[in-house]
């Protein structure tokens, strides 16, 4: 990481004036105007803005990242000596986010000239850039070197350095159009390259696949996208070692891989791969029997591979790939995705009509958003999601059930005035819940959890030396314990005592 020459700027009032104007490099205007965060969670600090409102922070590694005032935001160098580099030998940048090396240095040239013709006729630009490079030090670039920094630097914004809205959360978008890899092509390396190996024979390999089960499932996904006639061993392999995991998507793709080839010999395998575990047992169901012959084996195989994978990884589901890059510890690659799906939802809800009743909504999507979220430890987005999901219940069931997730994600991300207030919107549908799918609430486990939700939230503003809110939430949770039956009343009797006496203890 390099800040000479930002160090330089804050040093010497007139150097910062010529990279203010004209290179619109303002160290007074480090106001981005809105809190701002990276979703990654790293530090972020403002150092220079420019006359469009547009800001520069330096992120931990150094990285600069430009963040516009309409709600676009990347990575413009790798350090801030690098950035200045660009800003001053591309004082039209901004026209040139779109450029890449792969134009050719013909058509670069020709735009950046354009561009600057245009500044020259208003800024001193022929003296003022080579005064202000030689005093920080910074060589003289071709504007097709820096075209390619520029490049390199852009796409270097997801998944490390996404910008967020601090206060909602959503996405600031990129700030060129340059295309990315779709997101399984990283998420699938790993399983290519093993499947690669396996089919060379390599013993290590073979033996990897054994102890562990994410390379397992990777490696038998490659194999959807890249079926190979001479794959059958390396499919029953891993169909065998698969069962390991009891019932995965993976394990059923490895069946329907196993089961195309249409060999009755695997029969036998198939069927005791089923008899693992009930859950097996209930996901291999519909398998043909023992007795059946190639042709049906084949028939029941290829209507689950077009029904549920098929060969092109674009068809499938974004929480297929979400989950895979999340198992092999590609955080942010996952985030990303995540968020900027749940960016679209957020801004059209129509995403989620259903295909055959266009005016129905199907609020799954932002449950699932919210689970992954919170399984990448976002709470604050699975939060987002969450109350996205609660706004579309319909049934009162739905309703209390969505508004016990929201409170307990409020809860766990310290909102907890939020959190009492959704628990007494829970407590409203109870008391009037206009269906009877809440007939029976009170003896079922829905009803233990809403306790149990009472009590943490009481125990949570006791610990945050909330003493008032603290008693009103425990006579919520009496409340609602009291009209509990059976097994539900039994269960909350311990956590309803210990929290009454953390209550005490204010007294």
């Amino acid at each position: 990481m390099t800040d000479h020459a930002l160090r330089l700027l804050r040093q010497n009032a007139h150097l910062a004036e010529l990279a203010a104007f004209p290179f619109d490099f303002d160290l007074d205007r480090a106001d981005h105007g809105e809190p701002v965060r990276l979703a990654s969670g790293g530090p972020l600090l403002p150092v220079a803005g420019d006359d469009t409102g547009g800001t520069y922070f330096v992120c931990a590694d150094g990285s600069v990242l430009y963040a516009d005032s309409e709600g676009s935001a990347g990575i413009i160098g790798s350090t801030v000596d690098e950035a200045l580099e660009i800003l001053i030998g591309l004082p039209g940048w901004r026209d040139h986010l779109d450029l890449s090396p792969s134009d050719g240095p013909e058509k670069i040239l020709a735009a950046v000239t354009e561009t600057e013709d245009e500044f020259r006729e208003d800024y001193g630009l022929d003296e003022a850039r080579p005064e202000l490079r030689t005093a920080l030090g910074l060589p003289d670039r071709s504007p097709v070197e820096l075209i390619g920094m520029l490049h390199t630097a852009l796409l270097r914004t997801e998944p490390d350095f996404l910008l967020l809205n601090a206060e909602e959360g959503g996405a600031y978008d990129l700030l060129d159009r340059h295309p990315r890899p779709p997101l399984w092509e990283p998420v699938l390396a790993q399983g290519r390259a093993d499947l690669a190996a396996l089919r060379a024979g390599d013993r290590n390999a073979w033996d990897a696949m054994v102890d562990d089960p994410v390379r397992r499932r990777l490696a038998l996904r490659a194999a959807q996208f890249d079926r190979a006639d001479g794959d059958l061993e390396l499919l029953r392999y891993l169909l065998r070692h698969e069962r390991e995991s009891s019932m995965t998507e993976e394990l059923r793709l490895a069946a329907v891989l196993v089961g195309l080839r249409g060999h009755t010999e695997d029969l036998p395998l198939l069927h005791e791969v089923r008899e693992t575990d009930f859950d097996t047992a209930c996901g291999l169901g519909e398998m043909p029997g023992p007795d059946a012959d190639g042709a049906e084996l084949q028939e029941w195989a290829r209507e689950l591979d077009e029904s549920l994978f098929g060969t092109d990884p674009s068809d499938e589901p974004l929480f297929t790939w979400t989950e895979l890059a999340a198992d092999q510890g590609l955080t942010e690659l996952a985030r990303v995705a995540l968020i900027r799906r749940l960016d679209e939802i957020d801004l059209d809800q129509g995403l989620l009509r259903l295909p055959n009743a266009p005016k129905a909504l199907d609020p799954s999507p932002l449950r699932t958003l919210a689970h992954e979220l919170e399984q990448l430890g976002d709470l604050t987005q699975a939060l987002r999601a969450q109350r996205l999901y609660t706004a579309l219940q319909d049934t009162a069931w739905d309703r209390v059930s969505a508004r016990l997730t929201q409170a307990r994600l409020e809860r766990e991300t310290g909102q907890l005035a939020d959190a009492t207030r959704t628990l007494a919107a829970l407590r409203d549908i109870l008391a009037t819940p206009a269906d009877d799918s809440l007939r029976q609430w009170q003896g079922t486990n829905l009803g233990r959890f809403i306790a149990e939700e009472h009590y943490a939230l009481t125990r949570a503003l006791a610990d945050a030396d909330l003493p008032e809110e603290a008693r009103a939430a425990l006579a919520a949770a009496e409340e609602i314990r009291g009209r509990l039956t059976g097994a539900a009343a039994t269960a909350v009797r311990e956590p309803a005592e210990e929290v009454a006496e953390r209550v005490r203890d204010f007294s």
